[in-house]
């Protein structure tokens, strides 16, 4: 049988899965990265949301600004099921046309580790949907991870949704929507949160 899903379209760009600028943009420039995503986000994100020095963000929706300065933004086709900070999680729907947005913005390690203890409840981090999201900067260009792939944009950066603009054929004995990923090793995120917050200082803010 035939379904239709949903797009995301980022300049003249397609992507499936999700765009990411800012701290996880750094991860998807990791060599590491395609070998190991969950692994490779686990062991960088810390570091590079405590001390994140790449360009000032600010991401509008709908001409509102909704974040300026965040470390971190992804944006998905449809939303992730939770507020996902790294886009490992799963969306339960790709025909709702509508984009998701997380944005993380931290002030000092503490936070940081607040934040990786539970990222769903802190206020540090952003959860909405758009049908569109732009991406501006202090920048020119800035490094975007789209779908994996690390490439340089200009700013600023437009984010749609093309409603059910791709078919697909499934079988029609096709099993459900998979159970959810188990839970990610937070424990093991704040463990590596808390190293960094105590070898720099504690409460010391953002370089």
């Amino acid at each position: 049988m035939e379904l239709r899903i949903d797009l995301g379209l980022i300049g003249n760009r397609t992507f499936v899965n999700n765009a990411s600028f800012g701290a996880y943009a750094q991860v998807v420039q990791s060599p590491a990265y395609r070998d190991d995503k969950s692994g490779t986000a686990l062991q960088m994100l810390p570091d590079l949301l405590s001390g994140h020095q790449g360009a000032h963000l600010v991401v509008r929706v709908d001409g509102q600004v909704i974040l300026d300065g965040p470390q971190a933004v992804l944006v998905s086709n449809n939303p992730y099921e939770t507020g996902d900070i790294v886009g490992l999680g799963r969306r339960a729907r790709l025909d709702q046309g509508l984009l998701g947005v997380v944005g993380v913005k931290i002030e000092t390690a503490a936070q940081a580790a607040g934040l990786l203890r539970r990222a769903q409840r802190s206020r540090n981090v952003t959860v909405l949907t758009a049908r569109e999201v732009v991406i501006d900067a202090d920048q020119p260009q800035i490094p975007v991870g789209i779908d994996g792939e690390s490439v340089l944009m200009p700013t600023p950066v437009h984010c749609t949704i093309r409603p059910l603009s791709l078919r697909v054929r499934v079988p029609r004995d096709r099993p459900g929507v998979p159970d959810p990923r188990p839970p990610m090793d937070w424990s093991r995120l704040r463990h590596q949160a808390l190293t960094f917050t105590r070898t720099n200082g504690g409460e010391s803010g953002t370089q």
